[in-house]
């Protein structure tokens, strides 16, 4: 087991802190590192893919749960897997996809832990019909504050608490995970353009039902009656008999792209309103205005960024903040709002997206629920972004919407009670079983969690 004193940061890249960085390689070392953390705590962490501060620890101890990384058991006929909590879905991918699984459910990046996936319960394009990863997980290990490894089943509370709880709870060890099954490595894709947001609402609403995945990338820069144009994509694992011949040879091959990574250092100011504007008109003019089945590969599909090694850096020296909200069906002029308010503040936005969400996975601190969720990339450095910030904070808790904590990074603590109601019995059970808080980060300090 080693250890180091580092600079931590989230993916977006800002409010740095410095903790003792541990890279256990065995349960009997995270159980030694979770004793040995001392008086300010400490955290779990995966791969970093979290935008805030959800696994930093200013001054206390940061645990790099990587190294834990073996897949231990394939239940081939049931799909079922049961790996460390260290395990990327990038690798369960590339072990399962062969056999015919897929993973059930993953975000825009695939490079992110099974432990990381629990903790902040992830969603992806596929919320609406298959809910949060949690709902696929049967079971975990569970290292706790007091040395104790338990096995948590789902339906309990404290996979409720564990499940979205960004770690809190307790260290993931193992996780047990009911696969997808999928007949190639293919997506058939179906691209549309929408004129404006309540286009883009109506054909959602109407037709989402019908697709597994759906997303929908968002001009945000777009003013007048164009604003909240889109272009939406959609689709559902490609059948075997969609292939060409070739393909048909491997259908189940896992292939990606890797583009040079961005440099460590650019020139500040790339993003603009000017630049991003070019590129916002530019993306949206080259997507067709309707066409069915085109085969992608996962890869192209699911996480394009993760063929740009580091783009963060675009962004700069400032990093970047990621703002998700979602508000429930009926509140859709909230959301008119919202998108109105950013395209006249001209933020620079390239990364927006627009999904819809399906019943609210039984996490307590879970993000999802039925409604609209906005996910956009912002420019750390953008004058007034804070006071900007703040003020869609209160448009969407007064809406009975909520904010994603695994992105954020600067939500005003008494806001959380209002859009998480089962803050209190987190706190209850948090307190119970650990009233020393050694699980501790500058997220849960900074939200009283």
């Amino acid at each position: 087991m080693s250890a180091e004193t580092v600079s931590v940061t989230g993916w977006g890249r800002t409010a740095p802190t410095t903790a003792r960085l541990i890279r256990p390689r065995t349960y009997e070392e995270a159980a030694a590192a979770v004793r040995g953390c001392g008086a300010r705590g400490g955290i779990a962490r995966g791969l970093g893919r979290a935008y805030g501060d959800a696994a930093q620890n200013a001054g206390g101890a940061v645990l790099d749960m990587t190294g834990l990384d073996r897949v231990h058991v394939i239940d081939a006929a049931g799909g079922i897997v049961l790996c460390d909590a260290g395990v990327s879905l990038h690798r369960l991918m590339r072990v399962l996809l062969p056999l015919g699984w897929f993973v059930p459910v993953t975000p825009g990046t695939r490079h992110v832990t099974v432990g990381g996936a629990i903790g902040a319960d992830i969603h992806g394009k596929n919320h609406h019909v298959c809910g949060g990863f949690s709902r696929h997980v049967l079971s975990f290990e569970l290292l706790t504050a007091d040395g104790e490894v338990r096995t948590v089943s789902r339906g309990t509370p404290l996979f409720d608490a564990t499940t979205g709880g960004m770690g809190l709870t307790g260290v993931i060890l193992t996780a047990t995970v009911q696969l997808q099954p999928v007949e190639t490595a293919l997506m058939s894709v179906d691209t549309e353009r929408a004129r404006d947001l309540d286009d883009l609402m109506a054909r959602l609403s109407a037709s989402d039902h019908q697709y597994r995945y759906s997303v929908a990338w968002i001009d945000l820069l777009a003013r007048g009656a164009a604003t909240g144009r889109a272009v939406l994509t959609r689709g559902d694992h490609a059948p075997l008999e969609a292939l060409g011949t070739r393909a048909r040879r491997e259908p189940l091959a896992f292939r990606t792209s890797r583009l040079p990574a961005v440099p460590a250092h650019l020139p500040e100011g790339l993003l603009t309103r000017t630049t991003v504007g070019l590129f916002n008109e530019l993306w949206y003019r080259k997507a067709p205005r309707a066409r069915t089945g085109q085969l992608q590969s996962i890869s192209a599909f699911f996480h394009p960024l993760d063929g740009v090694p580091h783009w963060n850096r675009v962004y700069g020296r400032g990093g970047l903040v990621q703002y998700q909200f979602v508000v429930g069906y009926g509140q859709e002029e909230t959301l008119r709002r919202i998108v109105r308010r950013v395209s006249q503040r001209r933020c620079p936005s390239f990364l927006a997206v627009l999904k819809r969400f399906g019943d609210a996975d039984p996490g307590w601190l879970s993000f999802p629920v039925p409604g609209w969720t906005l996910a956009l990339d912002i420019p750390a450095g953008l004058p007034g972004l804070g006071a900007l910030l703040d003020e869609l904070d209160e448009e969407v808790a007064t809406a009975g919407g909520r904010v994603y904590l695994a992105k954020d990074s600067r939500l005003r603590p008494e806001l959380l009670a209002a859009m998480y109601p089962r803050l209190d019995d987190f706190r209850a059970l948090r307190a119970e079983l650990d009233p020393r808080a050694v699980f501790v980060s500058d997220l849960s300090r900074r939200l009283s969690l």
